[in-house]
């Protein structure tokens, strides 16, 4: 971790190159969101390719760019695609972006993510709005040699997801008229899917949707005194017994089906923030 300030001054200083805002806020923008960022004005977009010591996204569907700009009145910095460990990546380096986010201003950050859902009230292109987290990666983006100037040594978890951020999210979803769940996610290694008796476990334990990601970039940004808004949308049903063979493709159709509610959320966090300052 002590490695990890200089990479992270490199990739602002290359930021910064190109674009001198100073974001209020950073958006992960899962399966299904990625249009957003075709909505950010005044836009510069980076790819990561041009970023030092940032990886490569190989994930489908992810564009794999940095897009910096306004949207709905509050300046962000967007990752249209993100990383994750299935790809071979350490977890310092897939939540490196969140380090750059926090270092060039954001002290919010929305994520979202395509997940399973594996609580059978839930239906395929539902809505969750995070409300805590179970990581089942066993890997942590803290492990190794704390750096304070990044944050503390034991961040506290008890609530990684910012309540009054969740309460703004519910109200958006209720005044558009459409299903927002408030649950807990789960975070899974991947690449491969769970098998029936791996979902009876994660139901058991807790979870109502299973990922591969967004829990390490949940802890990165707690650990760097961010506030957090998560949301995900179910993409596929994973009930034991009435389990269906996974299909890649009808899995981005539903993210993407879902956009519009997701893009509803992130528009009522962002106009909260920008009216807190």
């Amino acid at each position: 971790m002590l490695e990890l300030y200089s990479q992270i001054e490199e990739v602002v200083r290359a930021v910064r190159e190109r674009w001198n805002g100073h974001p209020q806020a950073g958006l992960i923008l899962g399966s299904g969101l990625g249009e957003v960022a075709d909505e950010i004005e005044s836009a510069v977009a980076i790819d990561y390719a041009d970023l030092p010591h940032f990886p490569h996204s190989t994930a489908l569907s992810h564009a794999g760019r940095l897009v910096l700009g306004e949207l709905e009145g509050v300046t962000v910095v967007a990752m249209q695609g993100r990383f994750h460990k299935y790809e071979g990546y350490p977890l310092t380096q897939v939540t490196l972006p969140v380090r750059v986010m926090n270092a060039l201003g954001a002290r919010l950050l929305i994520v979202s993510q395509a997940a399973g859902g594996v609580n059978p009230q839930y239906h395929t292109g539902d809505v969750m709005v995070i409300d805590d987290q179970i990581n089942l990666l066993g890997d942590n983006p803290l492990i190794g040699v704390n750096d304070d100037r990044l944050g503390p040594r034991f961040p506290d978890m008890s609530a990684p997801y910012d309540p009054e951020l969740i309460d703004v999210a519910l109200a958006a979803a209720r005044r558009g008229d459409f299903v927002a769940h408030r649950g807990v996610t789960v975070a899974v290694t991947g690449p491969c899917l769970e098998t029936r008796a791996e979902y009876r476990f994660l139901r058991a334990i807790g979870a109502d949707v299973v990922g591969m990601s967004t829990i390490p970039e949940t802890i990165t940004a707690v650990h760097a005194g961010m506030r957090v808004f998560g949301m995900s949308v179910v993409t596929d049903m994973c009930l034991p017994d009435a389990l269906e063979v996974a299909d890649a493709a009808a899995i981005v159709t539903v993210a993407k089906a879902a956009a519009p509610n997701l893009r509803t959320l992130v528009g009522a966090v962002l106009a909260h923030e920008a009216a807190r300052d």
